[in-house]
């Protein structure tokens, strides 16, 4: 059985980046602060991972405006803290049920926002997408169904390929595909951060790297329009991008760890 990930994480440039990134997490990761503050980082990082997912999102708020505000109003931002609150419970599922757990994070993600009985469906017509980014037209219903269940198909199986790289495809695809036609990115960055976890180079979900993308948000798009050609250096543009992204996230995290130790 070929090891198509392998192969991508073989493309140029990539080993170095993805190695900056594992440097920086690992980094992150011996924080003397993490033996007895662990859970707080995590539950810091994710609020500031759904905020930012939120205003990548086209949402417009404020780390303080969720810290004071119990129930905000846009449906973006709910979306997002929902998501980000579950998925802690939702990384063992990931590992082997990948198609649930898209459907259960579009769940929760745009329960305010599309109907029911659309809820964690792909999008089966050719009506509206959201395009947040402005990526154009999405493939087709019969694509997206196709592509997802290729990238089922390779979550499931063994791979060579580092976490980072196995991540970013994750992201890449289900950004490219926007397979529900709303909270597309939502779940998508949400699918990243969940491999992370998964594969074990965040097994505590430290890092956000939703706070990464954020921050190189100049970056994203172009970078994502890279992975959608699906020419091997679009490929390798994209992992690069989503490398320093999780590299940016764990300096946020680290700076987190820092603000811990001064009280």
């Amino acid at each position: 059985m070929t090891d198509a990930l392998a192969d991508v994480a073989n493309l140029p440039g990539v080993a170095e980046a993805v190695a900056d990134a594992r440097t920086a997490v690992d980094r992150l990761l011996g924080h003397r602060i993490l033996r007895r503050r662990s859970a707080e980082v995590s539950t810091e990082s994710a609020l500031r991972g759904a905020r930012a997912s939120a205003v990548l999102e086209g949402a417009s708020v404020t780390l303080d405006e969720l810290r004071t505000t119990e129930n905000p109003g846009d449906p973006v931002v709910q979306g997002a803290l929902r998501v980000s609150a579950e998925l802690g419970a939702l990384a063992e599922t990931w590992r082997h049920a990948p198609r649930q757990v898209l459907a259960r994070l579009h769940v929760l993600a745009a329960a305010d926002a599309v109907d029911a009985a659309d809820l964690g469906r792909p999008r089966s017509d050719d009506g509206p997408v959201k395009d947040v980014l402005g990526l154009g037209d999405p493939p087709s219903p019969s694509e997206v169904a196709a592509r997802l269940d290729a990238l089922s198909g390779v979550l499931t199986q063994p791979t060579k390929a580092p976490a980072l790289v196995v991540a970013a495809i994750v992201h890449g695809e289900l950004l490219t595909l926007r397979p529900f036609g709303w909270g597309d990115g939502i779940v998508a960055r949400a699918a990243q951060r969940l491999t992370l976890v998964a594969r074990g180079l965040d097994p505590k979900s430290l890092t956000a790297p939703e706070v990464g993308h954020a921050e190189l948000s100049g970056e994203y798009a172009e970078a994502l329009r890279a992975y959608g050609s699906g020419t091997p250096e679009g490929v390798g543009t994209w992992i690069a991008h989503c490398s320093a992204a999780t590299a940016a996230a764990a300096r946020d995290s680290q700076a987190i760890c820092e603000s811990f130790m001064r009280g």
